[in-house]
């Protein structure tokens, strides 16, 4: 069973999410000595982004990547990278470790899997949001290669994907990947989401492998809006 934290609006959870994830990261600077956190794309987290951004811990000691990216100019509007830089990497945390998911060599996806292989593992953390198709990280229902995202035995911590229902090709981490976390934390808000997440099927919804695992404890955080 997975644990639901349930709020009354979205300032409310953002905040309690910054505070739960700069408590995470602490504690995992204070027994290992540095702490990693890979987190989602989106207008969701934005809020609480900035928030965490002004936690007070050793940033230097943290290690931060997306779970997922665009394959398109890290100036873009749709840009995750973007989005965090403007919202995240901000404030104290300017001083984090930043591991981008930017394809941009001629090594392309072997050169971000070298470059992820830097970050601490197990994840302190790793933050996942949610589409109204039932998709997270960027596993797309449809994909050509969702089996092999969605297989817990994939060597790989990341891959390329080209969704059918959205534009842009994409490089996202593959459950493996995420599965390798102390924790494991859905970010969403509105009715719409929640009433899809709780009748998630494996066979129509790929975050229902997140919901059925049984390797890392995952719980969802939720506000009306």
């Amino acid at each position: 069973m997975n644990e639901w934290h349930i709020f009354a609006g979205s300032g409310e959870l953002d905040r309690a999410l910054a505070e739960h994830l700069g408590r995470r990261l602490q504690t995992d600077i204070e027994r290992h000595g540095h702490a990693s956190l890979a987190v989602s794309g989106g207008s969701t987290p934005t809020g609480m982004f900035r928030k965490l951004s002004s936690c007070e811990l050793d940033w230097s000691r943290v290690w931060l990547t997306l779970v997922d990216e665009r394959r398109v100019a890290t100036d873009s509007p749709a840009s995750n990278e973007r989005m965090l830089r403007e919202n995240l990497l901000q404030n104290r945390a300017t001083a984090a470790r930043f591991i981008s998911l930017a394809d941009n060599g001629a090594d392309g996806v072997a050169a971000l899997g070298r470059a992820l292989d830097a970050i601490p593992r197990p994840f302190s953390a790793v933050v996942l949001g949610m589409g109204g198709d039932g998709h997270t990280a960027s596993w797309f229902p449809g994909a050509a290669n969702l089996r092999a995202l969605l297989d817990p035995a994939n060597p790989a911590d990341v891959a390329e994907t080209m969704p059918v229902t959205a534009p842009h090709e994409r490089l996202t981490l593959t459950l493996a990947a995420v599965l390798k976390s102390r924790e494991i934390l859905i970010h969403i808000t509105g009715e719409a989401k929640k009433t899809l997440l709780e009748n998630a099927r494996a066979e129509a919804h790929p975050v229902a492998a997140i919901l059925q695992q049984t390797v890392t404890r995952a719980s969802i955080w939720w506000a009306p809006q």
